[in-house]
């Protein structure tokens, strides 16, 4: 039975934990992450609910269980650590790799400090919680803004295909990279359609931006090329 004192404790540790993980779920949601706005309020929601286990065992714990030779002995630590081993394997489903692109990283990250923020608020600990909050939204959201801006390196997964007749020579493929401001690693060949085409398969690297559209428009105008494809590996 619960003592009446803690009704509205319970009830603020639980609405700040719902709200926390509802902010951070909407950011993901506008960003058309699988994982929005319902997984991560009810990843915060259910860890605050757990930790509440620990917080006020005394509400639920039988009267008079330690004169009945009953010794119970709880763990926060253990409490946490269970619940941080379970959002482990949520946070793993929504990462996922097509090619030289793996995906849902960060979405996976801001499960995983989510179900933190949930044990925070669940226990009461509200200053470093709300400072916690205001961190990751302000992550998510200002530090993309940054990331727009400051240089970095691009990678993508490169196929040019040519006619047997007109196959543009390796030394030539890799000066046209360098024209367009690209590097070059892992170069494959391959021969497709019963050798009536030659294929190069690569990995590019850039830190110019717009330089894999100007590669695209300039390969558009090759009368010799026959097809290509331009996979740009995101996070």
């Amino acid at each position: 039975m619960l003592a009446s004192g803690h009704y509205l404790e319970i009830l603020g540790h639980l609405g700040a934990a719902w709200v926390a993980g509802s902010l951070i779920g909407l950011e993901r949601s506008f960003r058309g992450r699988p994982a929005g706005f319902r997984t991560h309020a009810l990843v915060s929601l259910a860890s605050a609910l757990l930790m509440l286990i620990t917080a006020y065992p005394q509400d639920w714990l039988p009267s008079g269980a330690s004169n009945a030779g009953v010794n119970t002995i709880l763990d926060p630590q253990r409490m946490a650590q269970g619940i941080m081993t379970g959002i482990g394997f949520l946070g793993a489903g929504v990462i996922f790799k097509e090619g030289l692109t793996v995906r849902g990283l960060t979405t996976a990250a801001s499960i995983w400090i989510t179900a933190a923020l949930g044990i925070l608020y669940g226990v009461g600990y509200f200053f470093p919680a709300i400072l916690g909050t205001i961190a990751v939204l302000g992550t998510l959201q200002v530090f993309r803004s940054i990331e727009t801006w400051m240089p970095s390196q691009a990678y993508a997964h490169f196929i040019l295909r040519f006619p047997r007749a007109r196959v543009m020579t390796e030394d030539k493929v890799r000066k046209m990279m360098e024209q367009h401001h690209f590097s070059v690693a892992n170069i494959n060949y391959r021969m497709e359609d019963n050798g009536k085409t030659f294929e190069y398969r690569m990995t590019i690297q850039t830190t110019e931006k717009n330089a894999m559209e100007r590669l695209a428009i300039a390969l558009r105008e090759r009368k010799d090329v026959l097809e290509f494809r331009i996979s740009p590996a995101g996070d």
